[in-house]
């Protein structure tokens, strides 16, 4: 049964290419709103928390700071609204999921950047 669905999955499900990233980088999503007949696109920029599922069902969860409120999205990889994702810093961690990062404010919440070889 499983094998059917990644059957289907690989077959029928559009992918998009985007570029490769990783928890506790700092990325920028470009999505579509739909608002009656009218279409634009806003984009949400923040911290990548995790990435996970995998196929047609991975998801990944971004946070950002509004204010003082911390705001996590999470947004289906082949969501058909999804245009574009930007990298803006690749971020250096050491685990998958930092959900421990939602405990953090000010200074304590940076995360260090890595650095390219």
């Amino acid at each position: 049964m499983e094998s059917l669905i990644k059957f289907v999955q690989d077959e029928f499900v559009t992918k998009k290419e985007f570029p490769a990233f990783g928890a506790g980088d700092t990325i920028t999503v470009y999505y579509e709103i739909r608002e009656g007949e009218k279409v634009r696109t806003q984009f949400f920029r923040g911290v990548v928390i995790q990435k996970r599922g995998s196929g047609a069902s991975e998801t990944f969860t971004i946070r950002k700071m509004s204010g003082t409120v911390g705001v996590e999205r999470i947004f289906p990889v082949n969501m058909p609204a999804l245009q574009k994702i930007e990298i803006n810093k690749k971020g250096k961690v050491r685990r998958a999921r930092i959900f421990y990062f939602r405990g953090l404010t000010g200074k304590k919440a940076r995360i260090k950047e890595r650095r390219n070889k």
